[in-house]
């Protein structure tokens, strides 16, 4: 008896560890289509059966017992029964049971989770308009979502950083406000800003808002005549280029520390004057304003004398060139006369001067003997070699 009790908890042990069934968890966006999949390996004929979170059968083998035409069998054998369930909503979700009748029973458990995707993201702004230098408040809203989505915010090619607060509505839904603060400069000015929602039920949601920022004139000077040097007699006009958000109303020419010559002509943005000379000599300056502020570029005026930078006179090269080689050619001849003087009078000359005094017994004697009046000296001679 014993070993029979042994034999039969030995094969219930083969039947568990041989038929394995199950299935697995399933996401599905609201309205949409989930499939549920019970699973066997190696069925021993037994019945398989698909219950609600309320344990009520939807399908016994093939057979819906339950009354919602939304379940629809997809396929069904020994190893599975497949069961779609369509338009589903937030009251479909929660814990399906894939049932073997086995001894004793087998269970596997598919979870269905309900993703509610947000509403189409709002932008909203503190201000329609700001001003350079200035901080501006962009709030974004992503309404009843499921899960609570994520918020993240772009300014061009820059990621900012938003304060996000998410709020529990009813059924477990969420909706989600993120807050972002940043200063405006005028490269900023129709910049897009982009707030966008990360879901696992949508992709590619945003909103976009394009910046608007006032900021205070760019001014620049150019000369339009003359080009070059400005001398006396010159005549001078300048042009003022100004732009700015809103364009400039207004733009002014003066002179610092000075008055503008009587005889300047302001028509607009330019500059007029006639026939110049050196008592204009000064700082003229552009001066542009608009409801943000004012800027303004500087001209410095140098009247030179009316020969200034004149070309000079060409050179001519050749007639350098001649020159000096007549130069180099006498010196040469001067140095080859010279030569040839110094080659001529060089030389060693002896003289018979005194030359009965080396023959002389004393000093005395020797000086008598070189007299020139001596009778047995011989006249004096002197002989070039």
């Amino acid at each position: 008896m014993t070993g029979a009790v042994s034999q039969r908890k030995g094969f219930l042990l083969f039947c568990l560890d041989s038929q394995n069934l199950a299935t697995d968890n399933v996401s599905v966006i609201e309205g949409e289509t989930a499939t549920i999949s019970c699973r066997v390996k190696n069925n021993d004929d037994s019945v398989i059966q698909l219950l609600n979170p309320n344990r009520q059968t939807i399908y016994f083998r093939d057979v819906r017992p339950l009354k919602d035409s939304r379940f629809q069998l997809v396929n069904f054998s020994d190893n599975e029964l497949r069961v779609s369930l369509s338009n589903v909503s937030l009251s479909d979700e929660g814990r399906y049971v894939c049932q073997l009748y086995t001894d004793p029973p087998q269970e596997a458990y598919a979870d269905i989770t309900v993703l509610v995707p947000p509403g189409s993201p709002v932008i909203e702004s503190r201000e329609d308009v700001v001003s350079e230098g200035n901080e501006t408040e962009l709030t974004c809203i992503a309404i009843g979502s499921k899960p609570a989505a994520s918020i993240r915010w772009m300014k061009g090619e820059e990621e900012l950083t938003g304060e996000m607060t998410v709020e529990e509505m009813y059924d477990r839904m969420f909706t989600v406000t993120s807050r972002v603060r940043f200063s405006v400069t005028k490269e900023d000015d129709g910049l897009p800003v982009d707030c966008i929602i990360d879901h696992p039920a949508v992709k590619d949601l945003l909103a976009e808002r394009h910046l608007e920022v006032l900021y205070k004139p760019e001014v620049r000077i150019e000369v339009a005549y003359p080009q070059g040097l400005t001398r006396e007699g010159d005549n001078l006009e300048l042009t003022c280029f100004a732009e700015g958000k809103p364009h400039p109303h207004q733009i002014n020419w003066v002179r610092v520390d000075e008055d503008v010559p009587p005889n300047a002509v302001v028509t607009g943005p330019d500059l007029y004057i006639e026939n110049l000379n050196k008592s204009y000599n000064g700082t003229y300056r552009c001066v542009a304003s608009n409801t943000v502020g004012e800027a303004y570029d500087d001209y410095v005026l140098y009247v030179y004398d009316s020969r200034a930078g004149a070309a000079p006179q060409k050179i001519d090269h050749a007639v350098i060139g001649g020159v000096v080689a007549v130069v180099m050619f006498a010196i040469l001849c001067a140095l080859i006369v010279l030569g040839r003087y110094f080659a001529r009078h060089k030389g060693t000359y002896f003289t018979h001067e005194a030359k009965g005094a080396d023959d002389a017994a004393d000093a005395d004697t020797a000086i008598i003997n070189a007299e020139g009046g001596h009778n047995n000296t011989d006249e004096k001679k002197e002989y070039y070699i």
